[in-house]
């Protein structure tokens, strides 16, 4: 039995009100449902309450989902970034990012992750401390992103989603998707020299 079809049986449990199944659902999505929260909300309150937010909103709708349509993780996803949109629009923090309809000169992304290329092979005992002051930088630097450069950086570089998978999520063709990655990457890149220059 492949995942797709294992997290369909779930589902259906669950639906038809089988406790067990929806407490095992719970348990397989939680820790990644509230990493994307946390990556776009940079506070471990708000996430865990946009966490808790998800799951309710997810019992509600459970009935609605059409494996037809898209993969449950996928689709649960979408649900997930619905409600962080909802989110942005109640809170409109400040960002820093330009439009998405500013011009952009730069060649549509190669495929690789943020983590890709921002790791670090050089050994030590320094190591664990450094990763982890990146780790900090860099999601201080994607709190300043617009909501749009910043889901699709979190759902390829974070969560590991392909493009396709994303247009999905996104609504939008996978161009956009690849030129917000693009577009997201180069602004963290620009954040993170200037974070570093400060701290220099």
């Amino acid at each position: 039995m492949d995942e797709s079809q294992a997290a369909l049986i779930l589902v259906r449990r669950c639906v038809a009100g089988d406790v067990a199944a929806w407490e095992e659902l719970v348990r397989q999505h939680q820790r990644r449902i509230y990493n994307i929260c946390y990556r776009f909300t940079g506070s471990t309150e708000q996430a865990e309450d946009l966490t808790q937010e998800v799951f309710i909103r997810l019992y509600r709708v459970l009935e609605s989902y059409d494996p037809q349509r898209a993969g449950f993780l996928t689709w649960l996803t979408t649900l997930t970034r619905n409600l962080l949109v909802d989110h942005f629009r109640r809170s409109r923090p400040e960002r820093l990012t330009d439009s998405l309809d500013a011009p952009c000169s730069h060649q549509e992304p190669d495929g690789t992750t943020l983590g890709d290329q921002m790791a670090d092979p050089a050994p030590g005992p320094q190591r664990g401390v450094e990763r982890r002051e990146v780790r900090t930088l860099v999601n201080q630097a994607l709190e300043r992103l617009s909501p749009d450069l910043r889901e699709a950086v979190i759902l390829r570089d974070l969560q590991d989603m392909d493009y396709r998978e994303i247009a999905t999520v996104l609504n939008v063709p996978e161009g956009t998707v690849k030129s917000r990655i693009n577009r997201g990457r180069m602004e963290l890149a620009r954040l993170l020299a200037r974070t570093y220059k400060q701290v220099m």
